[in-house]
């Protein structure tokens, strides 16, 4: 028997059950939906993270003192000196350094007139807007001349601005206060708006590092290096080389542990991806488990077709149809169901996405691969669960089953 034959007998057998054929699917679209949405959700997630650090400097490495034992005590960080402005003199003539900038920063009130903020003033160079993807939106930037003089100004983000300029006046060219020192504004930031850690990145304020070392600390080291690789593929080379230049120039012994420590946003990316990709994996299964209970479902309705059809197998065995004629047909018919209700669920499961990421704004990304490995899996599972039910039809005794009442 020819395969247009077979179709034409599974299509007609199953429009003889449309309700029944269509409750089966069900299962299917369901599972094959669920697969899909659920890794658009998992992807979407990861690309997110992946646009926000990079956002935040996916190739920046950050240099702070490192903890360090004396006396038998242990000391923190804050309490470390190891930095100085000659490690980042120094480490400006590195190769495969983009841009770096020293750090130093303090916390207090910002005071304007009546309004106040408490805010956090960042001693930097302005190379630290390359390292942080951070942009000037009005007025401009300090200049090298006033890192040389100390000078007292200021660029300020934007959630500074709103809550010390409340009635939006133009807060260039207006001093401001942080405690008792007076800074004039030369600049305003663009927003940013939050990280994916919930932190507020429009609420900083910038100045020269020499003005926060002399006139507001009073202290004649850094409290740490920002810099950026030229890539994100040299950043392990530059780790290297900064790592050497440090240890070379605080004379610390080959046995001894760094004075210094050493951090990149690549270990916070890949770190944020194996969270994800986890999380992934674990709705994905979850997904899985309904497209099964859809297979089990095609399992079932196959089965009882067997028996209900059992009379029609005898009849047509009798009159010549061989066994492979039989396990073909059952097959098909589960096929039909299975892909039927894959490519219903594939359309469901986009849509569903897209309600996902319009309703719940939740970022969400439709992966090719999803939808193929979604349908090759419906296939499979039509194969898979069709067979044994197809091969107990084929294996019927004529006679026997043109008995069956």
């Amino acid at each position: 028997m020819n395969i247009a034959n077979l179709l034409k007998i599974a299509f007609k057998a199953l429009n003889n059950n449309k309700l029944r054929c269509f409750l089966t699917m069900l299962g299917i679209i369901i599972g094959v939906a669920s697969v899909i949405t659920m890794l658009a959700i998992g992807q979407g997630s990861k690309n997110s993270i992946k646009a926000q650090i990079s956002e935040m400097g996916s190739n920046m490495i950050m240099i702070h003192p490192g903890n360090m034992q004396r006396g038998g005590v242990r000391q923190s960080a804050d309490a470390m000196q190891t930095l100085q402005v000659s490690d980042y003199e120094a480490l400006k003539e590195l190769a495969g350094i983009a841009a770096i900038s020293p750090s130093v920063n303090s916390g207090g009130q910002f005071i304007n007139g009546n309004n106040n903020y408490p805010s956090t003033v960042y001693g930097i160079t302005p190379e630290y807007l390359d390292i942080r993807k951070l942009k000037v939106k009005d007025g401009s930037m300090f200049s090298d001349h006033d890192i040389k003089s100390a000078a007292k100004v200021c660029v300020l983000g934007k959630t500074v601005v709103d809550n010390l300029f409340p009635n939006g006046e133009d807060p260039v060219g207006r001093v401001v206060r942080f405690g008792k020192i007076p800074l004039t504004v030369i600049g305003v930031l663009e927003s940013k708006g939050t990280n994916s850690m919930g932190q507020d990145q429009d609420d900083v304020v910038l100045a020269p590092y020499t003005t926060v070392m002399k006139r507001i600390l009073a202290i004649d080291y850094i409290q740490g290096i920002f810099a950026s690789a030229v890539d994100e593929n040299h950043t392990e080379q530059v780790i290297e080389s900064i790592t050497d230049e440090l240890r070379t120039r605080h004379k610390i012994k080959p046995e001894a542990e760094n004075d210094f420590e050493i951090r990149s946003q690549q270990e916070l990316s890949e770190m944020m991806n194996s969270t994800s990709d986890m999380m992934t994996v674990l709705l994905a299964c979850i997904a899985g488990i309904s497209l099964l209970v859809g297979g089990i479902g095609v399992m079932n309705i196959m089965y009882v077709s067997v028996t209900e059809r059992t009379r029609e197998i005898g009849l047509r065995m009798s009159i010549g149809a061989r066994g492979i004629d039989i396990l073909s047909q059952f097959l098909i018919e589960a096929v039909i169901i299975s892909v039927s209700g894959g490519i219903i669920g594939i359309i469901v499961g986009c849509v569903a996405s897209w309600l996902v990421n319009a309703i719940a704004h939740w970022p969400v990304y439709v992966q090719a691969y999803s939808v193929l490995l979604s349908f090759a899996v419906c296939t499979i599972t039509g194969v898979f669960f069709g067979w044994y039910p197809a091969k107990k039809a084929a294996n019927l005794d004529p006679i026997e089953a043109i008995r069956y009442e």
